[in-house]
C-alpha cells in the first residue's frame, strides 16, 4: 500500500466504525469461522469484485496462497487473520458476512471473494452494499491506519469506569456519543450503547462531563454485561446479518429499549421515547434514565 492509500484509509476510518454488525456479531463470526480456517493451508484467493470500501489489494491474492492462518483474532469490529508474512484485515461494513462453504459451491450475486483451503472448504466474503473491506498488512497489524488510535476493548482489562470518567471530564458531549467513539472504547455501537445506558439508568443525552465516577463505573459494568450476554446468545438478529455458521443470532428478543420506541418500559411501564443523537435513533426510558 502506498502512502496516498494509507492517507485515504486514515481519513475515512471513523466512518466505518459505527456500522453494523456490532462487536458481538463480529465476535460471533470469529468464533464461527476460526475452527475451519486456523492451520489450514491456503490454496488460492479468488476475488470476483475488488471494488469494496477500498479496493482489494493485489498483495492479498499474491501473498496468501501457500500460507496458513495461525490465528483468527478480533480488534474492535475488525477480524484479523494472521499468517507468517502479515495479516488479513476484514471489516464486515453494514451488510457483510463470512461463511464456510464447499470450495465448489457456486457464488451468489454478492459473494465477492473466496479463500480456498486444502480441506476442500472456502471462506466466502459476501457484502451486498460493499461497505466492508479486505485489506493486507505486511507489518504489525496494530500499525495499520485503521487500527492505530483505537481505544481499549470493552471486555478487556484496560476498560473501566475511571477511563470513561477521565474521557468525559469537562465535556458537553452526550454520553451516548462518548461511548460510541472508538477512541474512547471500541465496539460499542448503537444497539448496545442504548442497552447499556438503560441498564445503568443514565439518560443518553446527558453531558458526559456531568456524570459521576460511580455512575460511570455502573455504565462500564453495564457495557461489559450487555456485550458478553449478546456474545453468548450469538449476536443480534438484524436484516443484514446472520452468524458465522449461517444461523441467525438470538439476542434481539432480549433487548430492553433498542427498536422499541413507544412501547412500555420493562422496568416501570413508562412509554419509551426516541430521539436522535449523532444521527442515530436513540430509545430510552424517561423515568428510569436520568
Amino acid at each position: 500500500m502506498g502512502r496516498d492509500y494509507n492517507c485515504r484509509l486514515r481519513s475515512a476510518a471513523p466512518r466505518l466504525e459505527p456500522g453494523l454488525p456490532e462487536l458481538p456479531e463480529v465476535e460471533t463470526t470469529r468464533r464461527g469461522v476460526a475452527p475451519h480456517v486456523a492451520g489450514r493451508k491456503i490454496l488460492r484467493v479468488e476475488v470476483r469484485e475488488p471494488r469494496l470500501r477500498w479496493p482489494v489489494p493485489d498483495a492479498l491474492v499474491a501473498e496468501l496462497p501457500g500460507q496458513r492462518f495461525s490465528a483468527v483474532e478480533r480488534r474492535a469490529k475488525y477480524l484479523l487473520f494472521r499468517c507468517s508474512s502479515g495479516t488479513l484485515l476484514v471489516h464486515l461494513g453494514m451488510s457483510g458476512s463470512l461463511r464456510i462453504v464447499d470450495a465448489g459451491e457456486p457464488p451468489g450475486k454478492h459473494a465477492h471473494a473466496d479463500i480456498v483451503f486444502d480441506s476442500g472448504k472456502a471462506l466466502r466474503y459476501t457484502d451486498p452494499r460493499k461497505f466492508g473491506c479486505l485489506l493486507w498488512q505486511a507489518a504489525a497489524a496494530g500499525e495499520h491506519p485503521l487500527l492505530a488510535g483505537l481505544g481499549p476493548e470493552p471486555l478487556g482489562g484496560g476498560f473501566d469506569g475511571a477511563l470513561l470518567h477521565r474521557a468525559g471530564r469537562g465535556r458537553k458531549t452526550a454520553v451516548k456519543n462518548l461511548i460510541m467513539d472508538s477512541r474512547t472504547v471500541v465496539g460499542v455501537g448503537n444497539i448496545y450503547a442504548c442497552e447499556a445506558l438503560f441498564l445503568a439508568g443514565i439518560h443518553p443525552a446527558r453531558a458526559c462531563g456531568r456524570i459521576s465516577l460511580a455512575r460511570y463505573e455502573a455504565l462500564a459494568a453495564a457495557i461489559r454485561k450487555v456485550l458478553a450476554r449478546a456474545i453468548r446468545a450469538g449476536g443480534t438478529t438484524l436484516r443484514d446479518f446472520s452468524g458465522g455458521d449461517g444461523r441467525p443470532g438470538y439476542f434481539k428478543q432480549r433487548l430492553h429499549v433498542y427498536g422499541r420506541g413507544g412501547e412500555s418500559c420493562v422496568s416501570c411501564g413508562a412509554s419509551l421515547r426516541e430521539l436522535r443523537l449523532g444521527q442515530r435513533a436513540t430509545v430510552f426510558c424517561p423515568a428510569c434514565q436520568r
